[in-house]
């Protein structure tokens, strides 16, 4: 049963769907795993506030977005994962979505997140421009973090500030790219920083020849 209410596919091998309260992981006729209570810890850390620090917006950009009109506001479904089922044209599976910004900025940071299978996950401008590629990194062992086959991280993109600006109300293409095979519960998400304005150049007597 989904999170929905509604029941999952004989073929859905276990993803976000499932993931609710009361649930666990599949397990094999006859076993019985014990319980554990687990916590998480957080470490935080943070500096005082002043004039030189520049928030930023966060955006989460998600390549199965259906976007849609409601008059003047903008409704946004995200189907956060998809299958893929395989067929026998090309070597890749496209999955792509037009997001339109009400908010631009100045693209800061940004970074895939995709799953076992993945090729890369690439943002677009509305003129076509390539903004951000984001590919996997694949591990090679057992240990944690690393494991063999499946995506445990993903390239990161710092653009030199300023040099690439998001204008209000321009579209973005989120587009993600899978290989060409039988993948369920895949993702294909765009994450980016953007700022409103860029950091004024601080005046030092080395960088302005008319201080003394």
């Amino acid at each position: 049963m989904g999170v929905d209410g509604k029941p999952l596919s004989p073929n859905y091998k276990g993803e976000i769907f499932c993931c609710h309260d009361g649930l666990q992981c599949k397990l094999k006729n006859g076993v019985q795993a014990p319980s554990r209570k687990l916590s998480l810890r957080y470490k935080i850390t943070w500096v005082d506030w002043d004039e030189h620090q520049i928030p930023l917006k966060f955006y989460i950009l998600d390549s199965t977005d259906r976007v849609r009109k409601n008059g003047t506001n903008t409704i946004h479904d995200c189907q956060a994962e998809y299958t893929i089922m395989t067929n026998g044209s090309g070597d890749y599976h496209v999955q792509k979505a037009n997001i339109p910004m009400e908010k631009g900025g100045y693209l800061i940071y940004g970074t895939g997140h995709m799953h076992a299978g993945a090729v890369n996950v690439t943002l677009y401008g509305q003129d076509g421009r390539a903004l951000c590629t984001s590919t996997p990194k694949y591990g090679t062992g057992k240990e944690p973090g690393n494991e063999k086959g499946y995506s445990v991280g993903m390239s990161i993109c710092y653009p030199k500030p300023g040099s690439i600006k998001i204008n209000d109300g321009e579209t973005l293409t989120v587009e993600s790219r899978y290989k060409n095979g039988f993948f369920t519960g895949v993702m294909g998400h765009m994450y980016i920083y953007l700022a409103d304005r860029l950091p004024k150049e601080r005046i030092t007597p080395q960088n302005n020849p008319t201080l003394s």
